[in-house]
């Protein structure tokens, strides 16, 4: 018998839905808030799920009719429970409860950075140990996995996020919303000439983009004041490079320090070029294996959230109908529900 599996995502600012058979993928539908949130520079939470709310049934039949599958032939509906905006994921976990209900399907509960991390299998089967770089918006973390659905952060941010940063610093700079594709972009055209501070240069695993962010604010405010104007390009390229470098720096030494045989990105900010360029530049003639997401697979959408349920389909993890969403679920407790 077929396993077929409906996965509902609504973490943030995409409403979408996917249907797999058999880990064949047969509908993926997403349906975009950017261009609502750009006039305000960044999401914001009660829009956002006011807009879940008006999609996912219009996205819902879609995703149905593209695959040619009725409710009533799901094996399993899942979804992401966190982490992300509370009332954004509300929207997309009552509507698989709703399903679940009905149908009398099981209930599948899905973290949304392993949707990230297994998003790579639409490329190629993992190999372990590896390193997953998960950058994003919401998070910046390295994590080991050692075998399927085994997750250990061993570096996370402890402010900012990269992506976060990234918008915050395009503001200053007169950039559009989101932020990563203009500072890419310009960052191509300019050199590194701006003197920018490395937070958290030490041993660690973690990360820390909050005194990078200050730092360009400050710097760009007193440049202001003195009537000097920004080199953007220039600008672009230097804080591209410490922000991106520090990512690299510390990836590459968990790359020897935990032996690992592949390594993978994940998130929104893995759709930099940069980042892309130099993870596979600086581990070539290393036998270790580099997997970069398609581009759809960089930015928020249920297929990837399919995948890994999926995997836990077939572990028999359910939840029962009383589960809330975890806006600061942790991925090394994505067990614990």
């Amino acid at each position: 018998m077929s396993k077929i599996i409906l996965a509902i995502e609504s973490s943030c600012d995409e409403t979408a839905v996917a249907i797999i058979k058999d880990d064949e993928l047969l509908a993926n539908v997403v349906s975009t808030q950017i261009e609502v949130h750009t006039k305000y520079g960044g999401v914001m939470p009660e829009i956002a799920s006011r807009l879940h709310a008006e999609n996912i049934t219009i996205v819902l039949k879609e995703a149905l009719d593209k695959a040619n599958i009725k409710l009533e032939d799901i094996s399993a509906v899942a979804m992401t429970r966190g982490p992300g905006l509370i009332g954004a994921l509300h929207v997309g976990i009552q509507a698989a409860k709703t399903i679940a209900l009905l149908y009398n399907k099981p209930l599948i509960p899905v973290h949304h950075l392993a949707g990230h991390i297994y998003a790579n299998e639409y490329v190629k089967p993992l190999k372990f140990p590896l390193l997953a770089i998960v950058v994003s918006g919401g998070n910046t973390e390295l994590v080991i996995m050692r075998k399927h659905l085994d997750f250990e952060i061993i570096g996370e941010t402890k402010d900012d996020a990269i992506g976060e940063c990234y918008d915050k610093v395009a503001r200053v700079m007169g950039l559009p919303y989101p932020g990563g594709i203009p500072i890419d972009k310009y960052a191509k055209e300019g050199h590194h000439t701006y003197k920018l501070p490395t937070p958290l240069h030490d041993k660690s695993y973690d990360f820390s983009y909050s005194g990078l962010k200050t730092s360009i604010i400050n710097m760009a405010h007193n440049m202001e004041q003195k009537g000097e104007k920004i080199n953007i390009p220039d600008l672009c390229c230097s804080f591209q490079e410490v922000a991106i470098g520090m990512i690299l720096e510390k990836s590459l030494r968990a790359v020897k320090e935990y032996d690992v045989k592949q390594v993978v990105l994940a998130g929104g900010v893995s759709a930099n070029s940069y980042l892309r360029k130099e993870i596979v530049s600086r581990l070539d003639d290393t036998g270790i294996d580099v997997i970069l997401p398609p581009m759809w697979c960089c930015t928020d959408n249920a297929a990837m959230i399919a995948k890994v349920a999926s995997r836990l389909y077939d572990e028999q993890v359910f939840a029962d109908l009383s589960i809330s969403v975890d806006p600061s679920w942790k991925i090394d407790e994505f067990r614990k529900f």
